[in-house]
């Protein structure tokens, strides 16, 4: 039953040719819409020389910091986050101050 020819563990009893037309949506339905057409698209970062549209708006100072995030563990970057909502909340609080007090200065009156 061995044959010569077929390795020994029997994957050349399991090679197909044939070619199966996966072109119909009927016999072959797509599980998720849009996977097929997303995954035959190249990625911009295969090419060199190409980076992706949103990164042409980006300024070297940009890169920098999502460089310094991306080495940032776990941890580092949700203490980065907390601090940034603490200088959020503060400049909220700062502004609300300014409005105040520019209300009772009458500052920011309408003009008729």
């Amino acid at each position: 039953m061995s044959n010569s020819t077929s390795s020994a563990d029997g994957e050349d009893d399991l090679l197909s040719f044939e070619k199966l037309d996966r072109s119909s949506p009927d016999l072959w339905p797509e599980q998720i819409p849009g996977v097929s057409e997303f995954a035959s698209l190249k990625s911009p970062l295969s090419r060199p020389g190409t980076s992706p549209k949103w990164m042409a708006e980006l300024e070297n100072e940009d890169i920098g910091l999502l460089q310094e995030f991306g080495s940032l563990t776990t941890s580092q970057l949700m203490e980065k986050i907390k601090g940034l909502q603490n200088l959020a909340y503060q400049l909220g609080l700062d502004e609300a101050r300014e409005m105040t007090r520019g209300k009772f200065l009458n500052i920011l009156q309408k003009k008729f």
